[in-house]
This record gives C-alpha cells, structure tokens and sequence, in this order.
C-alpha cells in the first residue's frame, strides 16, 4: 500500500479522518459511490469540501494511486468527482488509479478551485 507523504491525517480540529495507518489483512474496504442528500450536516459537507482540497492540492489533475487514502471517505465522492483512471477498475485495490473530474468538481465544490 502506497503511503501519500504529506497528505493530511485528517480534517484540522475534527475527527474527520483522510488517510489510513495501515494496509488491512483481509484486504482494502472497497470503493462504492455513496449518495448524499441535501440535508447533511454542515461538517459533513466540510469533511468532503475539505478532502477534495487536499486532494486537489496534492495530485492536481493527475492521475493518483489508492493508497492509504480512507475508503469511508473517498466514498462520499467516488463516482462524482472522484471517478476511475483505468478500466478495469478494482474497487478493493489498493493500487487502484483514481483521478479527479475537475469539472464535476467544480460545480459541487467551487470554493476548492476558488
């Protein structure tokens, strides 16, 4: 499992976690697109605004591999502006290329690309 040196451990002053420590035995928590209603909490919408940020900030709009990056939380953007860079694409890898749709991105999070 690739370890993203620098990335942020998480969202400052919150529990809101970005990266995991280590690689699981039975191996990585697949990636599913999970939907998000309107009504969601405010930090929630900040732990994604914020992920998106480090994200963009570390990898631009190049391609990045998986790993260490938390599952639970790349899910809440996973097949919006988060979306695969390869087919086929295994979504219980932790070699899995991802890249981030900039323009998808752009709308739901403007103040990322602000």
């Amino acid at each position: 499992m690739e370890k993203h040196r620098g990335f942020p451990g998480r969202l400052p002053g919150t529990d809101y976690q970005f990266v995991i420590r280590r690689a699981h035995k039975d191996g990585a928590t697949p990636l599913r697109a999970r939907e998000r209603f309107a009504d969601r909490r405010p930090p929630d919408r900040r732990a994604d605004e914020g992920f998106l940020q480090a994200l963009w900030d570390h990898f631009g709009p190049e391609p990045f591999v998986r790993g260490n990056l938390d599952a639970g939380r790349l899910s809440w953007l996973f097949g919006r502006e988060v979306v695969a860079a390869e087919d086929p694409f295994d979504p219980e890898s932790y070699d899995a290329l991802l890249r981030i749709d900039e323009a998808r991105a752009r709308v739901s999070f403007p103040d990322v690309f602000a």
